[in-house]
């Protein structure tokens, strides 16, 4: 193997371990430093229900280990659920009304998130070869395309309701509650006396 894709390699490998390890200290910087508002957690909510709604709708679709997923919002996107972060990380930004929090979560987004994304591409290719090579040519990495990529019929699939659960995207929905309940306390003991 090239030296070059070694050090590829080695950086995905590092950032898709230590991304959770680090989130948690970050996580913690981001709500010292927010200054949320009942307007801005409110903004910040309905922008984050999008990227739930996204999130949600990919974890429906997706049989992980199983088929290469192209329906849904796959025929958009072929990082769905990493788009339907990205759309929840801006309510959560939102919601801080912190310019520097704001800077620490797009940060550290780009950079963890730019290697997992590339590592699992390369994991794709492997198991799935050809069909994925033809995949990644019509649908981008990231940003959505406007109209859906055709699927072949072979390829067609459904929005599961069993699938979402299977996946366990519900937590993300009781993490975002959460989220927004810790944002309105970090409010309310701000409050002037």
């Amino acid at each position: 193997m090239p030296l070059h894709r070694c050090r590829q390699v080695n950086a995905a490998a590092f950032f898709a371990r230590w991304r959770v390890r680090l989130g948690y200290p970050l996580a913690a910087l981001v709500l010292w430093l927010a200054r949320p508002s009942p307007k801005s957690i409110l903004a910040g909510a309905i922008i984050g229900a999008i990227g739930l709604w996204i999130r949600a709708s990919a974890a429906g679709h997706l049989h992980k280990q199983q088929v290469l997923t192209m329906t849904g919002p796959y025929a958009y996107t072929r990082n769905p659920l990493y788009f339907g972060s990205f759309v929840l990380l801006i309510g959560v930004a939102v919601a801080t009304r912190s310019v520097a929090s704001t800077l620490i979560l797009f940060a550290y987004f780009g950079l963890f998130y730019s290697f997992v994304m590339r590592r699992e591409e390369g994991e794709l290719f492997q198991h799935h070869g050809q069909a994925f090579q033809e995949y990644a040519r019509t649908v981008p990495l990231f940003f959505p395309r406007v109209t859906p990529a055709k699927a072949s019929a072979e390829r067609a699939g459904a929005f599961s309701l069993e699938q979402y659960k299977k996946n366990r995207e519900y937590r993300a929905f009781f993490g975002f509650l959460l989220l927004l309940f810790v944002f309105l306390v970090i409010w309310f003991v701000r409050l002037p006396s």
